[in-house]
């Protein structure tokens, strides 16, 4: 469920309670289970002490570089994303604000190398822009933010762009969310 907070016309947008306790329970509890793994293994008090020091010795690594890049989204209080509402409004990147009119395309994209989910906007002057999201926003989360507060603010072309991305029906089967029209 997404975890937002209003204040005037600006929307700012946490991440879940329920991912940050996962992505913590993950990455902390691989951290202490690998320097676990190793410290045991050293001891060599059992058959398989050499099997658990390799293991810790391959996997620690691997939790402290996910760590390293999670430990940003995991700032308490910290707003992932800022919406200005309106006709006029725009989404804020640490670059510049985005006007929802010059956005192009708009996803949520998993970068191989890092593993971090980032929305990924282009506009149709050719810039395009990376707001990192650290997993704490998913999918059906996305899809709803997009089209209750960006779309219909959005350049025509866009919105056929986003409607062909995005399965309103899907998510009214698993939420229950419904595109408003305007009229």
């Amino acid at each position: 469920m997404l975890n937002f907070r209003e204040s005037g016309k600006e929307i700012y947008i946490k991440g879940s309670k329920f991912y940050y306790g996962i992505l913590a329970a993950f990455l902390i509890g691989g951290l202490l289970g690998t320097g676990y793994l190793i410290i045991e293994g050293l001891k060599f008090n059992s058959a398989f002490s050499f099997v658990w020091m390799i293991g810790g010795f391959i996997f620690f690594p691997i939790f402290c570089y996910l760590f390293l890049w999670f430990l940003p989204g995991m700032i308490p209080g910290r707003n992932l994303v800022t919406l200005i509402q309106g006709p006029g409004g725009s989404l804020r990147s640490k670059k510049e604000d985005i006007p929802f009119e010059a956005i192009k395309l708009i996803e949520l994209r998993r970068n191989g190398l890092t593993l971090v989910n980032s929305m990924y906007i282009e506009t149709f002057d050719g810039k395009s822009f990376r707001i990192p999201t650290y997993d704490l926003i998913d999918d059906t989360d996305f899809s709803i933010l997009v089209d209750q507060y960006i779309y219909p603010n959005m350049n025509q072309d866009a919105k056929k762009v986003w409607d062909r991305h995005v399965n309103l029906s899907k998510l009214f089967d698993e939420v229950g969310y419904e595109r408003k029209t305007v009229q």
